[in-house]
Parts: structure tokens; sequence; C-alpha cells
């Protein structure tokens, strides 16, 4: 393997983990501030990838971003609504809104099961046209993804920093004090909720936009891969300030990716790419856990060798 091939494979892992990582930094606010685990990312992520196809194919590239969002939005108000207003278990309501999103994916996408973005221009296409001539033209994919990243992890940093942000976290720690200090836990669960969705439909969007192809299957487990990245970005970076962990979520998505580069490399078969996220899965929760038990353990084992 030469240096192109490694250089291939590490654009290929920055760009693919980088526009992953927008899921995982939605799971970081919607799971990690505001303990909800959200299983409606799946269908969440491909109506942002339809929605988003279908607006650039109408022209407007740019445009659809923003209603990829919007969409995003409303797949996390009904999902909020379900789990506040009608006193739904929070997984059930997910799993509701997941199921339902299919039927609406495919309604998107005019009835059909992909659409393809072969001669349509995405924001890809414009910034390679913008980077052309250059040293980084190569790198126009990255580059867009990066700056998508970039600008969550700091909107997070300071939205999770404001008045509403800081209800928002005090609601994922306990909701029955937050409802004693007069702060309406529905509301703040509904924003939660409407804000990680957003950023998990823009996360499918770009997918969209970077393969030029929306399929519906295309969101199919990315709450797996998204969850795993946020346990091993947790892992490595388990304190410090909300940026700091933010980056760690972005981290862990890029490493997840490797994770998928080197199993590909090696010729695994796609269909068990399915197993290796799950064993990720089980290695990210577990390598915490035993920081956590290592003190206990080392004692027994020292007690045995005095025995």
């Amino acid at each position: 393997m030469g240096f192109s091939d490694v250089l291939n494979i590490a654009q290929s892992v920055l760009e693919l983990g980088l526009i992953g990582s927008l899921t995982v930094l939605a799971l970081f606010l919607s799971y990690s501030m505001l303990n909800v685990c959200d299983l409606s990312t799946d269908g969440c992520f491909t109506l942002g990838a339809a929605v988003g196809a279908v607006v650039a194919l109408s022209g407007h590239p740019y445009l659809a971003i923003p209603a990829a969002m919007a969409a995003g939005v409303c797949s996390g108000f009904v999902t909020a609504f379900l789990q506040t207003r009608m006193g739904i278990n929070s997984l059930l309501s997910g799993i509701i809104v997941n199921t339902g999103l299919y039927s609406v994916n495919i309604a998107v996408l005019g009835g059909a099961s992909l659409k393809n973005l072969n001669t349509t221009e995405t924001v890809f296409t414009k910034m390679k046209a913008l980077l052309s001539g250059t040293f980084l033209n190569g790198w126009y994919k990255v580059i867009v993804a990066l700056i998508a990243v970039a600008l969550t992890v700091v909107f997070l940093s300071v939205f999770l920093k404001t008045r509403l942000g800081l209800a928002i976290r005090a609601t994922g720690d306990n909701t029955e004090m937050v409802r004693y200090s007069s702060i309406n836990p529905v509301f703040t669960t509904t924003v939660g909720l409407c804000v990680a969705n957003a950023f998990t439909a823009l996360s499918g969007c770009l997918l969209a936009q970077s393969q030029k192809l929306a399929d519906i299957n295309m969101g199919q487990g990315m709450v797996t891969v998204a969850l795993a990245s946020l346990l091993i970005g947790g892992t490595l970076f388990s304190r410090g300030s909300i940026k700091v962990r933010a980056i760690g979520a972005v981290v862990g998505g890029i490493i997840f990716r490797l994770v998928y580069a080197i199993a590909l490399r090696f010729q695994m078969p796609a269909y068990m790419l399915k197993l290796v996220s799950a064993v990720i899965v089980i290695f990210a929760i577990f390598i915490p856990y035993l920081k956590k038990q290592y003190p206990a353990l080392s004692k027994r084992l020292f007690k045995r060798k005095e025995a």
C-alpha cells in the first residue's frame, strides 16, 4: 500500500467521520446533556438526506441545508410531543417516530426509494469550483464537512452555557428539581430534541450531497454508529469543558470510521460491518466500566498474591 493509498483512506475517513460526527454531536446534546435516548435518529438522518436532495434537485443547494435542518426540527418536535404531552416512554416515542418517518421519507423522495444527484449542483461542487487550481482542491469535501462541524461545536459550546442551555442540562440531571425551580421541563426537552434532530438532519443532508445520492436506507444503523462514536469520545475526553467534550465526540466519530476503513481494508465482507459496530459499542461501554472497577480488581489480585 503506497502513500497515495494511505492519503485516500485518510481523506475518506475524515470526510465520512466529520459528516457522521454531526449525528454524534446531536446525540451528545440529547443523550449526554438531556439524558434522552432518541431512537428516531435513523429516520431523521434519512429525512435530512431526502429533503436536502429534493431541494438541491430544484436548484437550491445552499437552501437545502436549512430546509433539511427545519425538517429535523419537526421530527424532534413530534418525538418530544409524544414523550412530554402524550405520556409515551422516550424510547417508544423514538421508535414510533422512526417507523413513521420511513413512509414520510419515501413521500419526500416522490414515492421512490432513492434520488440521484449526479448532475446536480451541491455545496460540495460549489466548494470544489471555489478551490479549483489550489492545493486544497482534492480536499473540498473534507473542508465543507470541517466547516459544518466547527460551526456546530461552537454553537453547542455557546448554547449550552446560555440560560436555556443550562436549563436543558439541568433537566437532564434532575427533572424534578428543574420542575420545582420554576423551569418547564416540557419546553426544555422539546427545544433540546428539536436542536439535536436538526444536527442529525444536517448530517444526512451533507452525506447525500457528498455521495450525490439519497437512499431510503442510508440512515439505517446510524443511532448505533453515533452512540458508539459518542462513547469512544467520552472515554478519551471524559473530563473538561463542553467544547472539549464536543470535540471528543467528533474525534470518536473519526475513530469509528477509521476502524470501519481498516475492516474494509482487510477485505471484511460488508455484511460483517454491523457486527463490527456491535463489538465497538461493547468495548466503548466496557472500557469506562473497567476503569471504574480497576481499583477493586487490583486489590483482589493483590490479596490473592499475598495469600
